[in-house]
C-alpha cells in the first residue's frame, strides 16, 4: 500500500543558481512508512546536472548520491549505496538539489517523492571471489623502523555509493591486484560504504580505510577515520573540526585540479595534510602543486590519490602510491602523523624518510632535491642521504617529479 505521491516540478534558473546553489523540497513521511522511494527527472541535455540528496524530518543525513544516482530507496532495513537505512520517523523530511550545473536556458524539472507501508525486497549481491595469492603484484623488501613497515596504498577512490562504477568488493580486489596494502573509499558526500569496509577487505585480503570526500563547487577535501557524516553545507574551518572531535584528520584534495580547485578558507588554522599528486598532474615538470604546497605551509603532509572512477577511465589504482610508516593495524596514526611517501606506482622509484636520513630506492640516475634546493645525483640502486626538514623530492635530468617524502 502506497500514500500519495508528493510531487515537485519547476525550473531552476541561473539565477536561482547565484542566489542559493542548495535546495530542500519537503517530503511528508506519515506514521508506519515502511519505505520511501524518489525519483528525479529533469533536462540534461543543454548541460544542467541536479545533485540529489536526504535529509531526515531532524535534519539528520540520510544520505547523498550526488549527479550519480536520479532514484533512490530508503527502507528499515536496506537502502539504495550512497543512502542509510533505518527507521523512516514520522514528519517532513528534505529531498536535497543541488544546483550543480545550470545552463542560461534553465533546467527543467520533477521531483517525485512515494511512502509505502510495505518494505521492497532488498536487491541481490554478487560478491566477486577472492583474489588469488598468484593474482597481485609483488612489492619489493623494504627496511623496517622501531616496529613499523611501510605500507603502500591509495587515498582516494570511489564506489557505487557515489559516482564509481565497482562495488567496495571489485574495487578492493582492483587495489589488491596492484599489490596495495591498503585502500581509502572516499565517496561524496556520504558515509553509507562504512559499514561495509571491513568485511569487504578481509574477502580480499585488503585493509579498507574509511573516507569521505567533502565536495562543494569551491573545494574537495578528504576526511579519514571513522568520524561520522562531514557536514559539506557548512564552513571548511567546520569540516577539519568535525574531522579532528571524531578521532580522524581532513587533506585538502586536489587543490588545482580543473573546476574543483581549492578556493575555501579554513580561518586561523589551516590542515597540514594536501593531495599534492593527484592524477591531474599529468605533467609532473610543472612545478604548480610543488609551489602550491609552499606557500600552503612550511610543514605540509604531502598525500597522493588516483582518484579511481571505473577501470575504463585508464587510471590505475595507486598511481600514484602513497606509502606510510606504521605499526600493524595503526595506518590512520601514522597517516596523521605525517610518516608518509609518494611514488608514481607500487613498483616506481622510491625515496622514504628514516628518522634523520633518507632512503633512495630504485632510483639510479635521479636528482634528490632538498628542500634548500641543494642536489645530489643518485648513482646507485639504493642510496642513504641525510635528511633535513621539509618537503624533498626525487627528479628526472628534465626536472620531472619521480617520487616525494616529507
Amino acid at each position: 500500500m502506497t500514500g500519495p505521491d508528493t510531487v515537485h516540478r519547476g525550473a531552476w534558473t541561473m539565477e536561482d543558481r547565484a542566489e542559493d546553489v542548495l535546495r530542500s523540497l519537503p517530503v511528508d513521511v506519515p506514521p508506519g512508512t515502511a519505505a520511501l522511494d524518489v525519483t528525479l527527472a529533469y533536462a540534461g541535455e543543454g548541460g544542467g546536472v541536479l545533485d540529489l540528496g536526504l535529509l531526515g524530518p531532524e535534519g539528520e543525513f540520510r544520505g547523498w548520491s550526488g549527479g550519480a544516482r536520479d532514484r533512490f530507496t530508503v527502507t528499515e532495513k536496506w537502502a539504495t549505496p550512497g543512502y542509510l537505512p533505518g527507521p523512516l520517523a514520522p514528519g517532513t523530511w528534505q529531498v536535497l538539489l543541488r544546483l550543480h550545473r545550470v545552463p542560461p536556458e534553465g533546467v527543467p524539472y520533477e521531483a517525485r517523492a512515494r511512502t509505502s507501508v510495505r518494505t521492497p525486497d532488498e536487491p541481490s549481491r554478487a560478491y566477486p571471489p577472492p583474489l588469488p595469492a598468484d593474482g597481485r603484484r609483488r612489492l619489493r623488501e623494504l627496511p623496517a623502523a622501531d616496529g613499523m613497515r611501510w605500507y603502500a596504498g591509495d587515498l582516494h577512490a570511489h564506489t557505487e555509493h557515489s559516482d564509481g562504477a565497482l562495488s567496495i568488493d571489485a574495487l578492493a580486489r582492483h587495489a589488491a591486484a596492484e599489490g596495495l596494502d591498503f585502500l581509502a573509499v572516499t565517496d561524496h558526500n556520504t558515509v553509507s560504504h562504512h559499514p561495509w569496509l571491513a568485511a569487504a577487505g578481509a574477502r580480499q585480503g585488503i585493509t579498507l580505510l574509511p573516507g569521505q570526500e567533502v565536495t562543494t563547487d569551491l573545494g574537495h577535501a578528504n576526511v579519514f577515520g571513522d568520524t561520522g557524516w562531514i557536514d559539506f553545507r557548512t564552513g571548511a574551518g567546520s569540516w577539519l573540526s568535525q574531522a579532528e572531535s571524531g578521532g580522524g584528520f581532513l587533506s585538502v584534495n586536489h587543490p588545482l585540479a580543473d573546476d574543483c580547485a581549492w578556493e575555501l578558507d579554513f580561518g586561523a588554522r589551516r590542515p597540514r595534510h594536501a593531495e599534492i599528486w593527484h592524477h591531474t598532474w599529468a605533467d609532473r615538470r610543472h612545478g604548480a602543486p610543488l609551489a602550491w604546497a609552499r606557500a600552503w605551509r612550511p610543514d605540509v603532509i604531502p598525500l597522493g590519490g588516483s582518484d579511481f572512477h571505473a577501470p575504463h577511465q585508464g587510471r590505475p589504482l595507486g598511481a600514484p602510491t602513497t606509502w606510510v610508516l606504521a605499526e600493524e593495524g595503526q595506518l590512520l596514526s601514522g597517516l596523521s602523523a605525517g610518516r608518509t611517501a609518494i611514488s608514481a606506482s607500487p613498483d616506481a622509484p622510491l625515496l622514504l624518510r628514516y628518522g634523520d636520513e633518507l632512503l633512495a630506492v630504485e632510483a639510479e640516475g635521479t636528482v634528490l632535491v632538498r628542500p634548500d634546493g641543494s642536489r645530489t645525483v643518485i648513482r646507485t640502486d639504493r642510496a642513504w642521504l641525510p635528511a633535513a626538514k621539509g618537503l624533498h623530492r626525487l627528479e628526472a635530468y628534465d626536472c620531472e617529479v619521480i617520487a616525494l617524502c616529507p
